[in-house]
């Protein structure tokens, strides 16, 4: 046979921003018939599972969990700590430190954005300067997105904290966490984080529909002094709760719960600091095999400086604008998916087909990365984009390093 063929037969591999690939282990604990949520292991389950919880975000404060998605639990930590008519500072550097804001614009806050941009990471002068024009402290929190799932880039969290205690002001810091938990280096304590949120389908390589907020005792404080809290967005009971179902606000999401436990069996086995290291290494592999695309050809890094590049995602365009037909290629003959360029260009507008982006979080390791570059490689020379050649032998030094 010859002429080109589907080669999509067997275990397809879904490299997206998440959902991520879930390991066999959690899809096992998940195939369980429906268990008692009354009594019996899932209850006594619960210490446990909270405290691996905490000390996988370094922290040795409060985490309230609730049955929801990234946008569920942004609405859960501005619900506990924001009132209508004050205040955030959002500094953004993507379209989700946007959706955020929108977000808390929904709930009656006012909102300041200082937008960097698509492709550039926080600018601490820029941030400065509103923090020290806010002389009466209307700014409440600011709203602190760690990784961008669309743009890839990877901001300073400790260095914002850095400057909110240099110029003494008293807004809440929250992180969202939710590309980069699990992926890259993230410590609550440390970081001096006042509230962190995130979700369960990247890093921690379950199923969408289960989110976290975490919390210290200063955005306790912001909470008891709200005017009020819907009991369903409470923290309150659900990170210290008197019976099981005010863990969630009702009935438990029971198979994530299963699920929950076996990820953080295989990533407490395995070590967190070893977890944020592989992710590391992986992503530096990727990142070598995408600057030799790179040379003489069309495709181009979002983030150009490493040092603010995602662990967990890459964010790529195609000036030819071949992104999308590289998608559909490696998709339909490969059974590889990439990721499609969310929030790059509006909708409508012909540049989004230049845009894709690579998913590189959770359950992943060396074969799976070379193979994802192998396919794209494959892809690139099927559709006659122009590019340098040896990518693959660049990743491969990384990995062998």
């Amino acid at each position: 046979m010859t002429g080109n063929i589907s080669l999509a037969q067997g275990r397809e591999y879904l490299a997206i921003p998440g959902p991520s690939v879930m390991p066999e282990e959690v899809l096992r604990a998940m195939h369980r018939p429906a268990p008692n949520i009354y009594a019996g292991a899932l209850i006594d389950m619960m210490p446990g599972l909270t405290a691996d919880l905490r000390r996988m975000a370094r922290t040795e404060h409060d985490v309230a969990i609730y049955i929801a998605n990234g946008h569920g639990v942004w609405e859960a930590a501005l619900a506990n700590t924001i009132a209508p008519g004050e205040l955030v500072l959002i500094p953004a550097s993507g379209r989700f430190s946007h959706g955020w804001s929108e977000m808390a614009r929904g709930l009656g806050a006012e909102t300041q954005i200082i937008d960097f941009g698509k492709s550039d990471p926080w600018d601490m002068d820029r941030i400065a300067e509103a923090l020290r024009a806010d002389t009466e402290h209307r700014i409440k929190a600011v709203l602190a997105v760690h990784v961008d799932t669309s743009s890839s880039i990877r901001n300073d969290v400790p260095g914002l904290r850095k400057l909110l205690d240099e110029l003494e002001h008293p807004a809440l810091l929250m992180a969202d966490c939710i590309a980069s938990f699990g992926c890259d280096v993230f410590e609550m304590d440390a970081w001096g984080v006042d509230v962190m949120v995130t979700a369960c389908q990247k890093g921690l390589m379950v199923p969408p529909g289960v989110g976290f907020v975490y919390f210290n005792e200063k955005a306790a404080s912001k909470r008891a002094a709200m005017p009020r809290v819907s009991w369903y967005w409470d923290w309150v009971p659900r990170a210290n709760p008197d019976e099981f179902f005010q863990y969630f606000g009702g009935t438990a999401p029971t198979h994530h719960l299963y699920g929950l436990r076996a990820a953080l069996d295989l990533i407490h086995g395995e070590g967190i600091e070893h977890v944020w290291a592989r992710h590391a290494k992986l992503a530096r592999a990727i990142w070598a095999a995408c600057e030799v695309w790179a040379e003489g050809g069309d495709l181009v890094l979002n983030v150009a400086d490493p040092a603010f590049r995602s662990h967990a995602v890459t964010a790529l365009r195609l000036d030819s604008g071949k992104g999308t037909a590289l998608r559909q290629w490696t998709e339909q003959t490969l059974g590889l998916t990439l990721g499609i360029g969310l929030g790059m260009a509006a909708p409508g507008d012909p540049a989004r087909d230049k845009f894709f982006r690579l998913g590189h979080m959770g359950h992943l390791n060396g074969q799976m990365v070379m193979g994802l570059l192998g396919g794209i490689q494959a892809g690139l020379t099927a559709l006659n984009v122009p590019h340098g050649k040896g990518a693959l032998e660049a990743a491969a030094c990384v990995i062998a390093s």
